[in-house]
């Protein structure tokens, strides 16, 4: 596996791989990687010649300096894990100048409103610093196909919608949350739980489970109740939000449509650490 650690050797490395024509899949990261992770990369090495990772923790997306301090970082270790995985062909870790020459600061986009959403209303510019990174690092891997997580839903939105906007030459493939054997959904966040406490936040995707099965059955301001009501009994948690949205606008709807489709929302601030789930309701 090739170590990319600037722009002009990735370029290099890039130019030399559409030179021989090969199809690249790309799966941009923050490090502290898991097996989340992997399973974008096993999705990218199914689809393509050559599959490309990225670390790099983006400054812009983070409105609190304390949190982007805490992220966790580790380099070596995510560098053995994607070797060992067998998956990832080269893996691109930029320095800030690498994405940002001039001033470390986002780009505006409007994404149709999709930013105005949930994480939006109280992460205010968040996905402009989300579109400016994404933006930059598919200018300069040149991927055909590029993988995120569901579990990011809105992410994963934005971005669709910034390669349509841009008219990006590059497939956004979508891929399942990947979970934990008690369901909880794997995050980098977690690893700042004690394992009793990530064992406990498993009552998140379990409260999802019940939210599909009480879909179309139990109005959405009852579901609501229910959930608020979940969590008021659960000690050292928080429930910041809980909603349910159409899934192509993201708006929050307290009535189901039958032609629309629909996706629970959840986020958990779980002994000051916040976790985001979400689930299709079907």
């Amino acid at each position: 596996m090739e170590v990319l650690k600037n722009k002009k050797t990735l370029q290099d490395f890039i130019e030399r791989q559409k030179e021989m024509g090969k199809k690249i899949g790309f799966a941009p990261t923050m490090g502290a990687l898991h097996n989340g992770h992997l399973s974008l990369y096993e999705a990218a090495k199914e689809e393509n010649d050559l599959v490309v990772s990225s670390i790099f923790v983006n400054p812009t997306q983070f409105n609190n300096a304390e949190d982007l301090e805490k992220y966790p970082r580790n380099i070596d270790r995510d560098i053995l894990i994607l070797k060992n995985s067998g998956l990832v062909d080269a893996v691109y870790i930029p320095e800030v100048q690498d994405i940002y020459p001039e001033k470390t600061v986002s780009q505006h986009y409007d994404f149709d409103g999709l930013e105005n959403e949930m994480e939006g209303k109280s992460r205010p510019g968040h996905f402009d610093g989300v579109g400016t990174v994404v933006e930059e690092l598919f200018r300069q891997v040149k991927p055909d196909n590029a993988y995120f997580g569901e579990k990011d839903f809105q992410q994963l939105a934005i971005i669709k919608k910034m390669v349509e906007k841009k008219k990006l030459p590059i497939k956004i493939k979508g891929v399942p949350i990947y979970r934990a054997e008690n369901g909880l959904a794997l995050s980098s966040r977690n690893q700042r739980l004690h394992e009793d406490r990530r064992e406990a936040s498993k009552i998140i995707y379990e409260t999802l489970k019940k939210v599909n099965d009480w879909f179309r059955v139990v109005s959405i301001p009852e579901i609501k109740n229910r959930v608020t009501d979940i969590f008021d009994h659960q000690q050292g948690m928080k429930l910041e939000y809980f909603l349910i949205a159409d899934e192509t606008t993201l708006k929050e709807t307290d009535f189901f449509y039958k032609d629309k489709q629909y996706r629970a929302f959840i986020v958990v601030v779980v002994d000051g650490v916040r976790l985001i789930d979400n689930m299709h309701l079907d």
